[in-house]
């Protein structure tokens, strides 16, 4: 017998998030109560269609008209409501005649917030960036069908090679994009210009020199687009620091598969990597050492990892088809779904938090009526075992009682009969 062992989850905090999977789908998951809630999936958009399969995704989670950008295998942008699902405007991003969008399919994606608060809430800014590296903004008019709000601009990141990942920093002024065949570049996007490409590193002491793949890419921190943190196919995390050196500031190896996802934690110095195998851990980066692996292997390589604005947990997801909600501070497993599709991308809605207050009070107080409901039902089932004996189990006793009675002076007559006729007989 194979030895196996058994994590118990103790639940989630109140949270809300959205994957997206391989068949186009999009499954809503909710975990309420504050005990620990278990999540399950309270809703699902779509139909499933592989050639809509859901590549990058972005949401704009503000507390007034948020908004979810979908990029699809077919070429086709959608923008969503994310509270119901509702389409609100469908734009194609397929630019060269002739090209399929299978060959040239959307890789990065972002959904602008600050240019939206500049222009009207009936626009939408959208960055896109292509496998073969066509990057374009554009405004997008949703009260139309579909139209632009002016010319997109429209650049090129890499001669040759293929995007594979792509990063906007927080305050939404600059880019990174990298790939096989593509060193980690960053650009203005208020000018369209790159002011930075990394320098690969040296060939090691045997001579040999790493092909440049990079396969996931992040800012360091929201406030600082100076730090940027990259993962590689040789299962490489490399630490640059754009205003020091093109070279690597640190760089080290994570086990033996490719690096599939990074993402960085809210202080600043932290980040969390997945790879091809399953493997999840945080690291600090200022001096490249392992902080700890996450309690519980996935069986899956792990393409998404998402880190909760407010709370203490990061959510992952891959091709094992499981949603996986951790804690940072443990490194435990709180709760795992199985969503049936390989799943390529997993967001968190933090206003949900707020929805979740006011319910739990709703609920509460649900459940101290249920509470009470079943307190006075199960008194009224006590009830019966206290009670006296009913009118016609009396009746019926004294029927019997009388009965008996009648019996027995029928018996006592008829002796005394049989007596008295023997004394008769005696006497004659």
């Amino acid at each position: 017998m194979p030895r196996t062992t058994t994590v118990e989850c103790p639940g989630c905090p109140p949270f809300r998030a959205l994957t997206f999977d391989a068949l186009g789908l999009i499954k809503v998951i909710e975990a309420r109560g504050k005990g620990g809630g278990v999540p399950q999936v309270v809703d699902r958009w779509g139909d499933p269609d592989a050639s809509k399969c859901v590549l990058a995704a972005c949401i704009d989670d503000r507390k007034t008209d948020p908004l979810l950008a979908v990029a699809r295998k077919s070429g086709v942008i959608e923008v969503l409501n994310p509270l119901n699902g509702e389409l609100s405007v469908t734009v194609s991003n397929v630019s060269n005649v002739g090209v399929r969008p299978e060959d040239d399919a959307i890789v990065g994606l972002h959904l602008f917030r600050r240019r939206r608060m500049e222009l009207t809430s009936r626009l939408c800014t959208l960055l896109t960036c292509t496998t073969k590296g066509n990057a374009s903004i554009k405004t997008v008019d949703m009260t139309d069908s579909p139209a632009y709000s002016g010319s997109p601009n429209t650049w090129n990141v890499c001669a040759s090679g293929n995007i594979q990942c792509s990063q906007v920093n927080g305050s939404e002024n600059y880019a990174l994009f990298g790939g096989k065949g593509v060193e980690v570049n960053m650009w203005d996007l208020d000018k369209c210009a790159k002011i930075w490409t990394a320098k690969p590193p040296p060939a090691n002491s045997l001579g040999i020199f790493t092909p440049t793949w990079f396969t996931s890419a992040t800012f360091l921190s929201k406030d600082d687009h100076r730090k940027v943190v990259a993962g590689t196919n040789s299962h490489q995390v490399r630490l640059y620091d754009v205003s020091a050196q093109r070279r690597p500031v640190i760089s080290f190896d994570f086990r033996e598969t490719p690096i599939k996802a990074v993402t960085e934690d809210l202080d600043g110095h932290t980040i969390y990597i997945g790879n091809g195998s399953g493997d999840l851990a945080s690291v600090d980066i200022r001096t490249g050492k392992l902080v700890g692996c996450f309690l519980g292997k996935c069986s899956g390589s792990i393409r998404s990892i998402a880190r909760h604005s407010e709370l203490p947990v990061i959510a992952s997801c891959g091709l094992d088809s499981y949603l996986r909600i951790w804690d940072i501070g443990t490194r435990q497993l709180l709760s795992s779904v199985f969503l049936k599709q390989h799943l390529t991308k997993v967001v968190f809605d933090t206003n949900f938090t707020d929805e979740v207050k006011h319910d739990a009070t709703d609920s509460a107080a649900h459940e101290a009526q249920s509470m009470g409901e079943v307190q006075t039902a199960d008194e009224t089932e006590k009830l019966p075992n206290k009670r006296k004996k009913s009118s016609k189990e009396n009746k019926g006793s004294k029927n019997k009682a009388s009965k008996e009675k009648e019996g027995s002076k029928k018996l006592k007559s008829k002796k005394r009969s049989k007596s008295l006729e023997h004394d008769v007989a005696d006497d004659a």
